[in-house]
């Protein structure tokens, strides 16, 4: 009976039909996106064979983010997500078959793969925000947290099989087929959005066109600790420790002296790492600040224990607790945001997480290149986990100085009546 429960309570959100559609239809999409990460990045090497490359090519498909991060969550607000959905997945998809049509036919060059990566960012800044919010719209506050983990959860299971199919792809027929894969792949998600059950739906309220919207999102972040503190924790960890489709290639490579298919199985091993902690934060994760704290030492410390790995089976075990800790940090600061957020203002702040999340790259993605340019690919994953311990820091003196606030509210006034009561927190 406990086990029962225990599954109930992991696998709760799959219990709204609409969620289930669009799991199915996201898990076949992922694979294919992932598979595409992996034979873009060996593309790239290929190519260029400079690290730096690399870095320049993820920059350029995050840097629309950095720049219309924002205006797209506005949009999110303003319009049905699921029907913007549809149309930017397909988009995605026609992306995919173009890069896998210049590959197959020997014709890429690495100026075009820089330009279908701004085109596929540009997508990304209006697409993240939609998705991002649409979650809620499907399983309700109860289940949100739910949610947001198992789809963490699907999304590293994905990164567990994608690039490992993909690395074998590529050793064997070639880098081209696995975007003509990933294009085919977009099918599934199209069709799970448009053939849900709208009545099942429960959509925030459209905003309506006003002038200021954007700076009054920002504004209200601003003013929000719970919302502002977890968005700066991510920008930080996002700009320097999420580069690993900058350092793993080349780890692969010069590290380890392997190939694609090795750097398939690393990517593979944080993906299984992943799913476990997916997992295990569906069933009894936790939000608030003090949450993600936690998460962020424990992410910095799994990450330095990958810098530092002397052979490849010791980096497969390092990175199999770097997905963990990844998917825990990211569903924590996920789920505090939504939760913390006003339903008119949800499009815009999840916008502000892609822009944290995704939107640093263009700074850190180069970064990280030149550093491992000159000092190798272990510096680059070290730098990548002083930002996580930095970010501890700062939420750790967030979480000291709500809590000298709530009680010194707390103290009764000279009058002899008590403050108002700040209301309950989710830490």
């Amino acid at each position: 009976m406990n086990l029962q429960a225990a599954g109930r309570r992991t696998f709760s959100s799959l219990s709204v039909p609409n969620y289930r559609r669009y799991v199915s239809g996201q898990a076949v999409s992922l694979i294919g996106t992932w598979m595409q990460t992996t034979a873009q990045a060996w593309l790239v090497l290929t190519l260029t064979n400079s690290a730096t490359d690399l870095g320049l090519v993820i920059a350029l498909q995050t840097l629309p983010m950095l720049l219309l991060g924002p205006y797209g969550g506005v949009i999110a607000d303003r319009v049905d997500k699921r029907r913007l959905m549809i149309v930017l997945q397909a988009l995605m998809g026609v992306q995919a078959l173009v890069l896998g049509l210049l590959t197959l036919l020997h014709v890429v060059t690495f100026t075009e793969v820089c330009i279908l990566a701004v085109v596929l960012g540009l997508n990304n800044c209006f697409e993240n925000p939609s998705r991002q919010a649409f979650v809620l719209e499907m399983v309700g506050p109860d289940d949100l947290r739910n949610a947001v983990s198992l789809n963490s959860t699907l999304v590293n299971a994905a990164r567990a099989v994608g690039p490992a199919m993909g690395g074998v792809l590529i050793a064997t027929v070639g880098v081209g087929w696995c975007f003509m894969i990933n294009a085919t792949s977009f099918i599934a998600v199209v069709a799970s959005l448009a053939t849900m059950d709208r009545s099942q739906l429960t959509p925030s309220e459209p905003t309506a066109r006003t002038r200021g919207q954007l700076r009054e999102g920002l504004r209200y972040v601003a003013g929000t600790p719970k919302l502002a503190v977890p968005l700066l924790m991510m920008g930080l960890v996002g700009m320097l420790a999420y580069e690993f489709q900058v350092t793993l290639p080349v780890a692969a490579r010069q590290v380890f002296h392997g190939g694609a298919e090795v750097y398939g199985v690393m990517t593979a091993a944080m993906g299984v790492g992943a799913v476990v902690g997916g997992l295990m934060t569906a069933a009894r994760g936790k939000t608030g600040l003090r949450a993600m704290v936690l998460a962020s030492l424990v992410f910095g410390v799994v990450i330095l224990f990958a810098a530092v790995a002397p052979v490849l089976a010791v980096e497969m075990v390092a990175l199999a607790l770097v997905g963990y800790a990844s998917v825990s940090f990211l569903a924590m600061g996920n789920s505090t945001l939504q939760l913390e957020t006003d339903p008119q203002m949800r499009g815009r702040v999840m916008a502000l997480w892609s822009v944290a999340f995704l939107g640093s790259t263009p700074i850190g993605g180069p970064l990280i290149g030149w550093i491992i340019a000159h000092s190798g690919a272990r510096v680059g994953l070290a730098v990548g986990a002083a930002s996580c311990f930095a970010a501890a820091g700062i939420g750790w003196l967030a979480v000291r100085h709500l809590r000298t606030v709530a009680t010194v509210r707390a103290v009764p006034q000279d009058n002899g009546m008590q403050a108002i009561d700040p209301g309950p927190s989710s830490d």
